[in-house]
Formats: structure tokens, C-alpha cells, sequence
């Protein structure tokens, strides 16, 4: 099964035992309870056949006492699959991605290069979890860092002129929105996708806040603005990169090479169940019908 991963393997060394237990009970368990060592075989039959001694139980009953516990410690294993609806909260590699949706951009040809660069993007960064942020007068939590790249794929499909409600564009808001989102991670990074409105004082101070905390900060350019907006200084974009650099929309293959990385995910034991879907208990309810029949009352 694609994907299938033990939780907990270290219990499957008990098979070993259980392996042992089959072992003696199909070779050493006696006929008869031990009185075929001193009964003939006559009398044995008779007593056997008068019902006052019980026969040598079949094979599947003799192994259902170490079926039942090799399920049980499967169960015990954890058979887990992956969870692909879990965000990746204890990655240490995240990327989150802030998209303008202030009125220059979502009332212009800028709303389909923020779409094209965003799908882009998040589609080139397989295998670091990536989060989205968007961003006008105010910023909100789109996603939170995940490796499922389709939830992220209909979110960017859907945004429009509508998305963000109010005016303005103010990517500190952005960015210290992005800076609680990767709060507490060693390694990360922040890519603004602009036309560049709206970078201020305060939109400096964020960044340097954010890069001092070892974040990186790139950005990728729209050219594609509404066409009663005014335009953004020069160089607006760069004031605010720390560590990366400034592209075109439409670079997200160049950026995305630029942003890969290795060995940089520190996974959290406590939170690494969250991420699959443990069937061990599911295993261990089959144990249950071997349970019963070898607890059922005998007359």
C-alpha cells in the first residue's frame, strides 16, 4: 500500500515470541492433556470415545491463541497512512507565500500574474510545506504550511477581485502576519508576490524583525496593474528582501530552484501522529472474533 509507514516497528520484535508460542504449540501440546502417556491406545479410544478425555484439538485452534496475539501486536505497531488534509506544523523548512490583493492588483491583469506566479510557485516547491497569506488593507491566514499542494491549488484558483475586502495595500501586515505563522521555526521563507504598493517604514522594520529571526525574504514582481492606480517606486520590492532577491512574475521555476533545500525538516515526535491516520486500531478489533471463540463457554 503506497505510502503505508509503522509508527511504533520497534513492537514487531514480539513476533518473535509469538513465533516461538506457535512453534511449541503445534509440536509439543500433548493428546489428551498428558494421558496418552500412560493409557494404552485402546483404553485411551474408549476413554475418548465415552467423552471423559478430549481428542487433540485441530490445528486452527492450536494457532489461534498466536494469531490472535500477532494482531494485536501488529495493531500495537501503528500501520499508519498519510494524512494529506494535516498541516506540516512542525517543519522547520516552511515557505509561505504573501499575494498582494490590494485593488492595483485585483482590479488589473496583475490578479492573473499573482494567480499564474502563486500556482506556480507552490507547484515547483514539492516537498517543502508551503503556507499562503493574503494581504491588502489587512492580512489573513489563507493556509498554514502544508505539503498538499492541491488544497493550495483551489484556494488560488478561486481568488478574484473580491477575496479581500477593504482597500490599501500594506505588506507589514503581511509579513508579520507570515512571522507568527513561522514563529518558532529555525529555517524559513517569505516570498511577496507585489506589484510593490504599499511598502513603507513600517513594512521595512517587519522585514529586518523577520530576517533577525533567520528568515528569508524574497519577492516576486507584477508588472500587471489596474489602470487608475498609481505606480510603486522603483525598487519598492527590494527595500524589503533580506537573503533573496527580487524576480519577475513569471520566474517561479528560477525561484523555486533558488529556494530548494535539504535536510531541513526537524519533525516533532508528539506531532508526527497528527500527520497519518493510525489503522492499528482498526487491526486490533480483528483479534476480537478469535477472542470470543477462544473465551466462549464450553459445556
Amino acid at each position: 500500500m503506497d505510502g503505508l509507514i509503522l509508527l511504533r516497528p520497534w513492537w514487531l520484535l514480539a513476533w518473535l515470541a509469538v513465533a516461538a508460542l506457535a512453534l511449541i504449540r503445534l509440536t509439543r501440546l500433548p493428546d489428551a492433556g498428558g494421558w496418552e502417556r500412560v493409557m494404552g491406545r485402546d483404553m485411551l479410544h474408549a476413554m475418548q470415545a465415552l467423552g471423559h478425555l478430549g481428542g487433540r484439538q485441530p490445528r486452527w485452534q492450536r494457532l489461534l491463541a498466536p494469531a490472535t496475539l500477532g494482531l494485536l501486536i501488529a495493531a500495537m505497531a501503528g500501520p499508519a497512512l498519510p494524512r494529506s488534509d494535516a498541516p506540516v506544523l512542525a517543519q522547520a523548512d516552511a515557505v509561505v507565500l504573501a499575494v498582494d490583493l490590494s485593488p492595483s492588483v485585483a482590479q488589473g491583469p496583475g490578479l492573473d500574474q499573482a494567480r499564474l506566479a502563486t500556482a506556480g510557485l507552490s507547484q515547483a516547491l514539492s516537498g517543502r510545506p508551503v503556507g499562503l497569506v493574503l494581504y491588502a488593507g489587512k492580512a489573513f491566514t489563507a493556509a498554514a504550511p502544508t505539503l498538499d499542494v492541491g488544497t493550495l491549488q483551489t484556494q488560488i484558483g478561486v481568488l478574484d477581485a473580491g477575496t479581500m475586502p477593504g482597500k490599501g495595500s500594506r505588506p507589514a501586515a503581511a509579513i508579520g502576519m507570515a512571522a507568527q505563522m513561522l514563529a518558532g521555526l529555525p529555517r524559513a521563507d517569505l516570498v511577496l508576490i507585489s506589484d510593490g504598493g504599499g511598502v513603507d517604514v513600517q513594512a521595512v522594520a517587519e522585514a529586518d524583525r523577520l530576517a533577525d529571526r533567520g528568515v528569508r525574504l524574497w519577492a516576486l514582481r507584477l508588472t500587471g496593474r489596474a489602470a487608475d492606480a498609481p505606480g510603486a517606486p522603483d525598487g519598492a520590492l527590494a527595500r524589503l528582501v533580506r537573503g533573496g532577491e527580487v524576480m519577475a512574475w513569471d520566474a517561479t521555476d528560477r525561484m523555486a530552484d533558488r529556494l530548494a533545500r535539504s535536510g531541513g525538516s526537524v519533525r516533532d515526535p508528539v506531532l508526527q501522529a497528527l500527520q497519518y491516520r493510525d489503522l492499528g486500531p482498526w487491526l486490533a478489533m480483528l483479534a476480537l472474533p478469535p477472542l470470543l471463540v477462544m473465551l466462549r463457554r464450553r459445556e
